[in-house]
């Protein structure tokens, strides 16, 4: 019998209750959440222990600090310590893989229904040269935020953007009608998609340095220089503290904004404005998607996967939409009237229609210092855009062929 046959075999027999060397068997997973995203992420946990307590199995949670979440699966599961199942992004999932003995292959785990039950383009992002690595959990992407006070009327287009964020601006004051973190990469990822850029081609070959990446980082300096319509010096601090003292009419930023937003600030949202320097395209955001993967090191692969399974369920995706306001992969869900109904996860689920997943290549890791430091110096005025994506292109390549050469 194959290998794959072996694991279809067990995960058959797994999935029918038929395990009794798995009794009083614990279950450790890991995840980065805070908050109320904690909370309900740990009700569910508790929730399938409760619907496998005849078979004794108990499931252990621990929240990892985020800046040190990556690197610790990467020293941990490959030496066969660490966690049975680890939630995180697309992203790294790549280079995971190409270092091995870090995530467990698990299409052949999957049914019809299993594969059919998340949303549009979800299990793209878990797929990784044919092979399914794991089950999308949530995603997470940028859309408009905006002060009602200030905006009655979200706008649709750049130029509506532009004119009314002018208006909105008061530089004496400190107000501006835009701001977002525009010398970081992930944000500006909106603007090089609608222009037409990547970072790589569909064949996997660089392509950071394009006219279409030079052009959308030439639009952002626009309306910083020439327009005048945004702050020097952006951080997610600042568009955080601008925002709440209505010294920010409208930000570009994530769901995670949200739980930072004063009770104070009466907020609505809106989908990204269309580009009409780009011929009228859509701002087209990096969609970051979080999957529930199996660890390489688990010595109970198919309770592993049973769990990150129902992770993914309408049972457990309502509460973590509605209680840990996650936005869930889970289609179902977004027919319940709670979810439609409610304003933020609605405005992100609208946002959807015109995102872009973020590459889940291995060499997405070595992409984001060089770029960041790209951004920089153009902001700054100490390198042209096509000189400094040139360099940073140059740095990144060198990684690239390093990388490659080791394999």
């Amino acid at each position: 019998m194959k290998r794959s046959q072996t694991f279809f075999a067990a995960g058959t027999l797994f999935i029918a209750g038929i395990f009794s060397a798995a009794q009083a068997a614990e279950l450790v997973v890991w995840h980065a959440y805070r908050g109320a995203e904690k909370s309900a992420f740990e009700k569910v946990a508790k929730l399938y222990e409760t619907k496998m307590a005849s078979k004794g199995i108990k499931v252990t949670t621990l929240a990892i600090p985020y800046d040190a979440y990556a690197d610790k699966i990467s020293a941990s599961v490959p030496r066969g310590k660490g966690p049975d199942v680890f939630i995180y992004a697309q992203d790294r999932l790549g280079g995971w893989i190409e270092s091995g003995k870090t995530v467990e292959p698990i299409g052949f785990y999957m049914d019809d229904a299993t594969r059919k039950q998340f949303l549009p383009g979800m299990l793209d992002a878990m797929t990784y040269k044919g092979t399914v690595y794991g089950l999308p959990l949530n995603y997470k992407s940028i859309t408009l935020i905006y002060n009602k006070a200030l905006v009655k009327k979200p706008p649709k287009t750049s130029t509506e953007l532009v004119n009314l964020a002018k208006k909105l601006t008061n530089a004496e004051s400190g107000r501006y009608g835009l701001v977002y973190w525009y010398t970081n990469f992930y944000f500006h990822a909106a603007l090089m998609n609608a222009f037409g850029g990547h970072v790589f081609d569909k064949d996997g070959k660089l392509v950071l340095d394009s006219p279409e990446t030079i052009a959308s980082i030439k639009q952002m300096m626009k309306w910083y220089k020439q327009d005048g319509i945004m702050p020097t010096e952006p951080s997610e601090a600042l568009v955080s503290s601008m925002f709440n003292e209505g010294k920010a009419a409208m930000v570009f930023n994530g769901p995670w904004f949200i739980g930072e937003i004063s009770p104070s600030v009466d907020y609505g949202l809106a989908v990204l404005p269309v580009i009409d320097e780009a011929g009228k395209k859509p701002m087209r955001p990096w969609l970051t998607i979080e999957g529930a993967y199996v660890s390489a090191s688990s010595k109970q692969k198919e309770l592993a996967y049973d769990f990150a399974k129902f992770l993914t369920s309408e049972e457990a995706g309502l509460i973590l939409a509605l209680e840990g306001r996650q936005l869930h992969t889970n289609a179902t869900i977004y027919k319940d009237k709670r979810v439609s109904g409610d304003v933020v996860l609605k405005a992100f689920h609208d946002q959807l229609s015109s995102a872009e997943p973020m590459p889940n290549r291995a060499e997405m890791t070595m992409m984001w210092s060089p770029a960041t430091t790209a951004m920089n110096k153009v902001v700054k005025g100490n390198a042209t855009p096509e000189a400094a994506l040139k360099e940073a292109s140059d740095a990144i390549q060198e990684s690239i062929n390093a990388l490659r050469k080791g394999r």
